[in-house]
């Protein structure tokens, strides 16, 4: 069996591949256009199949003239930059509001002035900090939450660590 699976996944690719090629030579408007093409490459090939090669190639449908054709990410341009993660942000927050830190289980309660929860969320969101499932908001009050004991204590030191860096900025 194993031999047979190499071969299937050497199909795969070369069936993938003759999809990029496809897509990127013609307009593609459906499954069914695409399994005849592939028919013609010498691929047979399931509506299902086609399914799942679309979504690992990360194909889109897009507006092509009058139609809607099937076309790969990489060709729709450039993407914008992604935002670098960075704490500079949350140490600057830290650094202006006091944050109480309590625990429950796999959460964890920061308590901040009243206001506050919604901006240090949000500093959280967009940080270095990524071991959280979740951050939720109140007025005063967030929770964030964690899926295990290890990545819980791991954004704990690490959220510990900004803490006193931002505390140690804070002129006096």
């Amino acid at each position: 069996m194993n031999g047979r699976k190499v071969i299937l996944e050497a199909g795969a690719a070369d069936r993938r591949r003759a999809i990029g090629e496809i897509v990127a030579s013609r307009p593609v408007g459906s499954q069914a256009e695409l399994a005849e093409l592939l028919l013609e490459r010498g691929h047979t090939v399931t509506q299902a199949t086609i399914s799942r090669d679309i979504a690992e190639l990360g194909l889109v449908k897009v507006t092509r003239g009058d139609r809607h054709v099937y076309s790969s990410t990489d060709d729709l341009g450039p993407r914008p930059a992604a935002r670098l993660a960075t704490d500079a942000r949350l140490r600057r927050i830290l650094a202006d509001i006091p944050v109480q830190v309590g625990r429950s289980g796999l959460i964890l309660l920061l308590t901040g002035t009243p206001g506050t929860a919604g901006t240090i969320a949000q500093a959280i969101d967009e940080s270095t900090l990524t071991e959280q499932e979740g951050t939720l908001a109140g007025d005063n009050t967030l929770l964030v939450l964690f899926a295990d004991e290890a990545r819980l204590q791991t954004w704990l030191d690490r959220f510990q660590a900004i803490q006193a860096q931002a505390s140690a900025e804070v002129p006096r």
